[in-house]
């Protein structure tokens, strides 16, 4: 779970040239690594919330965190790790990187520029999604995204931040908040056209100016590795509602509609837009795999969640009073609606290096590496 994929094996020869030699090496290769800016809901928010005194999604508390190191409560709904912070370290960082609240607290510095995580529980793509819950909404994320973009041109110079946003690597992962709030609101929209606004607000958000995807590309973001919404009918806090304690077919279905409309969008954005490049992550197909063949990924629970309580540890969110499962590696949910630290290492593991029945038309590492 700790490795890290690209790494320099330094060995000290007490000599002032070779030691040169090697801080020389390390800061080109620090540099190679492309920065990572990272936007969407509570699967890759790694603890944006926590610095928002009023908002009433978040995870700063035991359980959540057991198996972070020094078991902190990080602010991830996760028992470790996210997928944020595995997708960054596949791709050369340490983890994710942290969120621009923590920033905006504690100065805005260089190390913005190897990338920010903007990401916030309970957003979507709608700005009516999570209105009440106190987040950082997806435009109030671009909004974010834009002050970094303008304090790197005035500390860098506009070129060399221009060059720096072009090898960036755009992450989004979002949507699965707006279907449920579309079936929690019992919505009589017809589900087409409620799929159909959900891709408008991708493409250019229809409410304010910034946008989202024209948007970030207008700001210089050329990678965009977007990943779509999962088989959300089958979370444990779904599954109580069906007596069999099977997934929620239908709302499956949007997740399905939702990944088919994204595909055919921003196959027809990289047309539009000169030089975009995109991965497109299937995370229905990425975890049904998982769910339909466990043994496979040496899983015994893919219906119960790790850390909660009621029927199937899906009716209450994990505190540190929930029931908590010993065995955490066999689990797919950490909670009522995250996975695990291990499901994430494996759907950032897929993303990242799998083939086309799951991410196209390229996966993140080929999008990384493209030029």
């Amino acid at each position: 779970m700790e490795k890290i994929y690209s790494v320099f094996f330094i060995l000290l020869v007490g000599t002032l040239f070779v030691n040169l030699q090697i801080s020389n090496a390390a800061k080109t290769y620090r540099n190679a690594i492309p920065p990572i800016f990272i936007f969407g809901d509570s699967t890759a928010d790694v603890g944006t919330n926590s610095f928002l005194p009023t908002s009433k999604i978040r995870a700063d508390f035991p359980h959540n965190g057991i198996d972070f190191p020094n078991a902190n409560p990080t602010g991830r709904f996760s028992n470790g790790y996210n997928s944020a912070d595995f997708l960054s370290k596949l791709m050369g960082h340490r983890r994710s990187p942290k969120p621009y609240l923590y920033f905006l607290k504690t100065g805005l510095n260089n190390k913005m520029f190897r990338g920010v995580n903007f990401a916030s529980g309970a957003s979507g793509l709608l700005d009516v999604t999570g209105k009440d819950l106190n987040i950082v909404f997806m435009s109030a994320q671009i909004k974010q995204f834009r002050s970094v973009c303008s304090i790197m041109a005035y500390s860098k110079g506009r070129e060399v931040a221009k060059n720096v946003l072009e090898k960036s690597m755009i992450a989004i992962s979002v949507g699965s908040n707006d279907i449920f709030g579309y079936f929690e609101s019992r919505s009589t929209v017809n589900p087409a056209v409620f799929i159909n606004s959900l891709m408008t607000a991708y493409e250019s958000h229809i409410n304010v100016s910034v946008g989202n995807i024209k948007a970030l590309y207008n700001l210089g973001a050329r990678k965009f590795g977007i990943i779509s919404v999962a088989p959300i009918g089958c979370c444990p806090s779904q599954r109580i509602h069906n007596a069999t304690g099977g997934c929620l077919e239908i709302e499956n279905t949007f997740a399905q509609a939702f990944y088919s409309s994204l595909d055919a969008l921003l196959k027809k954005l990289s047309c539009e837009l000169s030089g975009m490049k995109y991965a497109l992550g299937n995370s229905y197909e990425m975890t049904i795999n998982v769910i339909n063949h466990p043994q496979l990924f040496n899983l015994t629970s893919v219906d119960t969640a790790c850390c909660g309580e009621g029927w199937l540890n899906g009716e209450k969110i994990c505190t540190s009073k929930a029931n908590l499962c010993l065995n955490r590696n066999n689990y797919l949910f950490w909670d009522l609606y995250h996975p695990t630290q291990y499901a994430s290492e494996l759907a950032a593991t897929t993303l990242y290096s799998g083939g086309q029945q799951f991410v196209t038309p390229m996966n993140f590492a080929q999008l990384a590496a493209a030029t």
